[in-house]
């Protein structure tokens, strides 16, 4: 381990709690996080004015192995967000459980976890308070979770962190307007890491950057996962990142999973017909071949309304079964690891 990561560790030491291990101290990749039948719903008005329930998250089962990048990968209102900020109760559930490292942490008091639980948001400049410097932005969560640092050794642990996400000391003193999208979001990948922690939702973190600043910072993020064991959730909606940066893959179609497992073996072989809508849909090079294949994936999937019965994909499904239309797949395995909720495969 090199001396900034020392550094940036010091405070857990000095505080009693546990560093970062390395992942060759957990070579089972043991279970880090596990999530059972998680729902969450809003009520909403429906485009008639009329009184609606939109179940976001619908009985999503998963878990999330130590040291791994879980890709979650869906169309826009599909509830991809919404998983994520339930996992770390900044929403919470209504029902279901997220149990974490063990202990069932859906219904406890969250302030001992936020330390170890981070996120790093979408729009990485409405996530920056304007009227904070650099240096504000960062330490605050060591002020408020590791409150044994003195002001100089906050101030050191802030220069060593903004060095260890591509950016020069002196941007400590400088507000988040004077950084381009790809930096400000370095901030923001900083101020995760200010409090040491384990396990770090990725919610689309590049999504709203340009395509030059994209590689760089998805090769920061896995940069920083090697050196200090980090555990992702990476959230996208462009199957092209997810394919990058997953160990495994979790499609969600209105709220459910309707796809898992390994991302060799969902991309290569995807199973669930939304998946392979989705993969089609992924520009190629040569436009004559990327016309021939793109479905329509996200214009008639726009309506956000779940039928009574049957599966959620059957109305714009290319091949169905008639128990498609009355009763509701439940995901199941196909394959060592590979799992999908689809009446017909």
């Amino acid at each position: 381990m090199d001396s900034n990561s020392e550094l940036i560790q010091g405070g857990a030491r000095e505080q009693g709690t546990a560093p970062f291990q390395k992942a060759a101290e957990h070579p089972d990749k043991s279970e880090l996080l596990r999530i059972e039948d998680l729902r969450k719903y809003f009520r909403i008005r429906d485009k008639s004015g009329r009184k609606a329930t939109l179940r976001a998250v619908d009985g999503v089962n998963l878990t999330i192995n130590r040291g791994e990048t879980l890709g979650l990968v869906g169309e826009s209102g599909c509830g991809k967000t919404t998983l994520g900020r339930t996992i770390l109760r900044l929403t919470e559930p209504d029902s279901g459980s997220i149990i974490y490292d063990g202990v069932d942490i859906t219904g406890v008091n969250m302030r001992p976890y936020r330390s170890k639980m981070q996120i790093v948001f979408q729009d990485p400049y409405g996530s920056l308070d304007p009227r904070c410097r650099v240096m504000d932005i960062i330490a605050e969560g060591l002020r408020t979770r590791q409150a044994g640092f003195t002001k100089a050794e906050r101030k050191n642990r802030v220069r060593i962190l903004l060095e260890s996400v591509g950016l020069e000391q002196d941007s400590a003193y400088r507000y988040p307007h004077e950084f381009s999208g790809g930096q400000q979001q370095r901030i923001g990948i900083a101020r995760a890491l200010a409090v040491n922690p384990e396990f770090i939702v990725c919610d689309e973190p590049v999504s709203a950057l340009d395509v030059s600043f994209q590689s760089q910072i998805i090769a920061l993020l896995q940069s920083l996962q090697e050196s200090f064991d980090l555990t992702y959730l990476f959230i996208s909606h462009d199957l092209s990142v997810i394919r990058y940066v997953s160990d495994r893959v979790g499609v969600m179609y209105l709220g459910k999973m309707v796809e898992f497992g390994s991302s060799a073996d969902v991309i290569a072989n995807p199973a669930h017909q939304y998946t392979k809508a989705l993969i089609e849909a992924v520009p190629v090079p040569d436009p004559r071949v990327g016309q021939s294949m793109v479905r329509r994936v996200t214009e008639e999937g726009a309506d956000l309304s779940i039928p009574e019965k049957g599966c959620r994909y059957c109305r714009i499904c290319e091949h169905t079964a008639a128990e498609c239309s009355v009763e509701e797949p439940l995901l199941r395995e196909i394959s060592p690891g590979h799992f999908c909720a689809c009446h017909i495969v």
